[in-house]
């Protein structure tokens, strides 16, 4: 059986150099790969500051939804890595009912992690959405 695949990309030189798309969409589901603290020019957001880093990363988790047409409401499911679990705690209490418009409807996981990929990063968040 052949799968149709749609992929969506983000420009950054690290999708190439590890040879992987920002998301990909089968049927009504979009998987999208850990979305971490980045700008458009693929400069970490929010050094030291894991609120900050949390946030640019669903944003950047809404840019590639929207590539799709989908929003922060078809997501279903989310893993957020982060380094400092206290840190992350405390500010998705702060944060996530802002990003979700109201409280999250999403199964939800959340695990500390050694590190991330580029070792300024403190969060990486993975989701999962049906459209």
């Amino acid at each position: 059986m052949t799968v149709t695949k749609e992929t969506k990309s983000l420009d950054m030189p690290w999708e190439n150099e590890y040879g992987y798309s920002q998301a990909v969409k089968v049927g009504d589901t979009i998987y999208l790969s850990g979305q971490v603290s980045h700008d458009d020019n693929g400069n970490v957001i929010g050094h030291g500051d894991m609120e900050a880093q949390m946030r640019q990363s669903y944003a950047n988790v809404k840019k590639v939804l929207a590539m799709y047409g989908a929003n922060m409401e078809n997501i279903v499911d989310e893993i957020l890595f982060v380094t400092d679990m206290d840190t992350a705690f405390a500010a998705a209490v702060k944060c996530r009912q802002e990003i979700f418009s109201g409280t999250p409807v999403v199964a939800s996981t959340i695990v500390q992690i050694q590190r991330l990929a580029f070792p300024q990063l403190m969060i990486e968040i993975k989701c999962t959405a049906k459209i």
